[in-house]
């Protein structure tokens, strides 16, 4: 009797290409969307939605159609308008190509205006961390207007006018001390004149007069 074949791995399978608008060319972003429709899901369904490229895949077993079909309607709906999802830190960075610092010092100084924050708990633990999001349109127009580079070059700007500012007042007090010091000597070596000028005065110094 022949041996019958068995089928291994999932037999119901969807994929959902993830659209460029909404992962902006970043693969950080695009498991930030995965993440962010995996949390829609139940507990027991969100590990059976993955990233595969550029898509997000679903697979399950043939047996389980009526999850995998309320599953699938699920992330159907959760990327409807999921181009509009605020971008959050570690994707604004990737996207950009820019430091923790650089994003930090341009939301503080106004050039990398917030969207609001979002407040999420950290995975197996109680405490919760407050960060600030972005509009994911004004990180597009950064991203394709060259934006970056012009901060960076501001900023280069800046450090050098700062430095020599720095330098400028280093020489300056470098030079009023000194003026003072010479004053200071001069002022002694007057004094020194006006007693050696004086008739008797090694003697009144010596009879203990001027201590």
């Amino acid at each position: 009797m022949p041996k019958q074949k068995t089928t291994e791995g999932p037999e119901l399978f969807k994929q959902w290409p993830l659209p460029p608008k909404a992962t902006l060319g970043s693969a950080v972003r695009a498991k930030g969307i995965l993440l962010e429709i995996r949390a829609r899901l139940p507990m027991a369904s969100r590990k059976l939605l993955d990233l595969d490229g550029g898509s997000l895949v679903l697979a399950m077993p043939e047996t389980s159609k009526t999850e995998f079909r309320f599953v699938s309607g699920v992330v159907s709906q959760a990327l409807v308008g999921i181009e509009s999802l605020a971008v959050i830190p570690r994707e604004i960075q990737d996207i950009l190509t820019i430091s923790p610092t650089e994003r930090l010092r341009w939301l503080t100084d106004g050039r990398l205006p917030s969207a609001g924050t979002r407040t999420v708990r950290l995975a197996g633990r109680a405490k919760k961390i407050t960060f600030h999001v972005f509009d994911p349109r004004l990180v597009e127009e950064l991203l394709d207007g060259g934006t970056v580079d012009e901060w960076r070059e501001d900023d280069k700007a800046m450090a050098a006018e700062n430095r020599r500012r720095a330098a400028l007042k280093t020489k300056l007090t470098r030079s009023l001390k000194t003026a003072a010091k010479r004053q200071s000597t001069a002022g002694k070596t007057a004094d020194d004149n006006e007693g050696a000028g004086l008739s008797g005065w090694e003697e009144f110094g010596r009879d203990g007069l001027l201590g």
